[in-house]
């Protein structure tokens, strides 16, 4: 199994930045993609990028232009920075991974980060 902890969310201003971390743990295994998800009160889980095991990106139309997701896969971890941050960012951010080992592929969430964006 697999393991998520993201760290960095908490209060931000309107218009400031953040950077978000998780890091995975376990034994033996290989990580695919890695991915962060919000969601925010009385909404669905939404994703707000991803990351692929050579690097190809893909964001959520309601960050892009404003996120940079990377990995250190040395680290197995991934970081999600994010500019110009507005109110409706916020929410709790996820961690996803998927994953495999010798026991065959899985997925792993992460316990969430608070980001709050107010003055």
């Amino acid at each position: 199994q697999v393991q998520l902890v993201e760290s960095g969310g908490g209060l931000v201003q309107p218009g400031g930045s953040l950077r978000l971390s998780c890091t995975a743990t376990g034994s033996k295994f290989t990580i695919n993609s890695m991915a962060w998800y919000r969601q925010a009160p009385g909404k669905e889980r939404e994703s707000v990028a991803v990351i692929s095991s050579i690097g190809t990106t893909s964001y959520g139309d309601s960050v892009k232009g404003r996120s940079t997701i990377s990995r250190d896969n040395a680290k197995n971890t991934v970081y999600l920075e994010m500019n110009s941050l507005k109110p409706e960012d916020t929410a709790i951010y996820y961690c996803n991974a998927v994953w495999y080992n010798d026991h065959g592929p899985g997925r792993s969430w992460g316990q969430g980060t608070q980001v709050t964006v107010s003055s």
